[in-house]
């Protein structure tokens, strides 16, 4: 006589958690066991593991023809997390375990050790909040719950061991429940811009980046303080919502990336080498994974010595910097990820460094600082918004020790937040989002205005990407004064940062 039973779990297609249906069949004849719905390899050897650990569990493995069918059929499954709820399937199938609770209403997640263990499983974020939004409860290994306590009213059951799973279905033994209502914490921030001696043109240009999400590109002489300023950045962009701090979440779940649970509101901060390759960059594999821009998504992805990333690498970016996304297809899958990051790029002035510095001699030939300049293309520094020259800093500065009148982040976050709620009032989202038409209905130029801009037009080539940029960061320059109208010391001040475009 056959035997049949059901339980539930999610796949992980990218940030998405499909809901699996686990059928377990027990029929008489030949001794089998095969798993059927498009397993990949760590799939298919869950049924070795499950064997050794409901044995080792003093439970006996059915004998019959076993059958276990993952559907949706089409759907392609990979990693440990179904081991769970097969060995669950396979003793409720075999009647060594009768449920005393509604089975319908948890979902299963983990891999088993031969011994029955529960082991941590990665990429489970997703399907945790696909979960609480199914209002179903969750059975998932210990190691698990502390990061996966982020979603709002999720009802998780931490357990150890397989025996534990059993005991807690069939009412002999409590789990205690994990039910988490996420709360505002206030995020901690470990740099701050009151460490930056001088710089202060280099830090108005990071608030209005800040402020409006604009891209930005840092030139200047080794020890200038570039990456300084650009990982303070973070320090002083607004905090992140819920909604984007736990899409954040999602993606280091599935790159099986830690997090810092204090920093989860505070914006990312990714810095890749410059030998990193563009499947390191933006994401890949036969079962895509996100990649550097991905971990930036809603923060900053800052790239160190940009002429010496590999062409091929930066050209990569031009796309995700345009769409605030990422599209991966493979020959068996097909996945998009989140990739809003806002691009912070610092280079030197020369390959030796040292070029327009006075207080250090340069040795390259202009055909050297020519090539080295090349190596970034046109289209890509179209979509780069400002551009700055960071000076060496005087050694007055740098002996001075009293920092009384230094601005620290707060006191610079305060007002980037007051001109991007500006921003979200008007229009919804931040200026570096708005579409042309928008552009032109948000500033509003007079005709003097159109004039200077017409003559800057001509002088510079700009392209009309570089136009609309310029706009875009005026904007933003008369947000953070709050004002409704662009005047012309805004537009002044946003044609002064492209000046690659001469």
């Amino acid at each position: 006589m056959s035997k049949l039973s059901k339980l539930f779990t999610r796949a992980s297609t990218g940030l998405d958690a499909p809901l699996v249906t686990i059928e377990v069949h027990i029929s008489s004849g030949l001794p089998g066991f095969s798993i059927v719905g498009l397993p990949e390899g760590a799939v298919r050897e869950s049924k070795d593991r499950v064997r050794s650990a409901i044995m080792t569990s003093k439970f006996k493995f059915p004998k019959g023809r076993i059958t276990v069918s993952l559907a949706p059929a089409n759907l392609p499954k990979s990693g440990g997390r179904y081991d769970l709820p097969i060995a669950i399937g396979l003793l409720i199938a075999s009647e060594q375990i009768k449920p005393n609770i509604n089975i319908n209403a948890f979902e299963f997640y983990g891999e088993l050790g031969l011994d029955g263990s529960l082991r941590a499983t990665e990429g489970l974020l997703p399907a945790i909040i696909a979960s609480s939004q199914a209002k179903h409860c969750l059975i998932l290994p210990s190691q698990n719950s502390g990061q996966y306590t982020l979603v709002n009213e999720a009802i998780i059951y931490p357990c150890t061991h397989l025996l534990k799973v059993c005991e807690f279905l069939q009412g002999v033994s409590n789990v205690d429940k994990l039910v988490h209502n996420l709360t505002d914490n206030q995020p901690i921030y470990h740099n701050d811009f009151s460490q930056v001696k001088g710089q202060y043109h280099a830090k108005r240009a990071l608030e209005i980046a800040a402020s409006g999400g604009h891209n930005l590109l840092l030139v200047g002489p080794p020890g200038s303080g570039k990456t300084m300023l650009s990982e303070r950045l973070p320090s002083i962009m607004p905090p992140l919502s819920t909604d984007k701090a736990l899409e954040r979440a999602s993606i280091y779940s599935i790159a099986n990336k830690p997090l810092d649970i204090t920093q989860l509101k505070v914006r990312s901060f990714r810095s890749p080498h410059h030998s990193s390759s563009a499947v390191a960059l933006v994401g890949g594999g036969s079962n895509p994974k996100p990649g550097e821009i991905s971990l930036a998504h809603e923060g900053v992805l800052f790239l160190d010595e940009l002429p010496e990333f590999p062409r091929s690498v930066l050209e990569a970016l031009r796309q995700p910097l345009e769409n605030g996304k990422i599209h991966l297809s493979r020959a068996a899958q097909q996945t998009t990820f989140p990739a809003n990051f806002q691009l912070i790029g610092a280079m030197n002035p020369c390959p030796c460094g040292f070029y327009g510095n006075g207080t250090a001699k340069c040795h390259c030939t202009s055909d050297q600082i020519d090539r080295y300049k090349n190596k970034i293309s046109g289209p890509l520094l179209d979509r780069i918004d400002m551009l700055l020259t960071v000076p060496p800093l005087p050694k007055e500065i740098l002996l001075n020790q009293n920092t009384d009148n230094v601005e620290n982040s707060e006191t610079i976050r305060t007002r980037v937040i007051n001109a991007h709620n500006i921003q979200l009032k008007r229009q919804a989202k931040s200026n570096d989002k708005l579409a042309p038409d928008e552009i032109e209905k948000f500033t509003n130029l007079n005709q003097d205005n159109k004039q200077l801009l017409s003559s800057v037009i001509d002088k510079l080539s700009l392209s009309a990407r570089a136009y609309h940029r310029i706009l875009k960061v005026a904007r933003t320059i008369a947000d953070l004064e709050n004002s409704e109208t662009v005047d012309k010391a805004h537009l002044i001040e946003a044609i002064g940062y492209r000046r690659f475009d001469n």
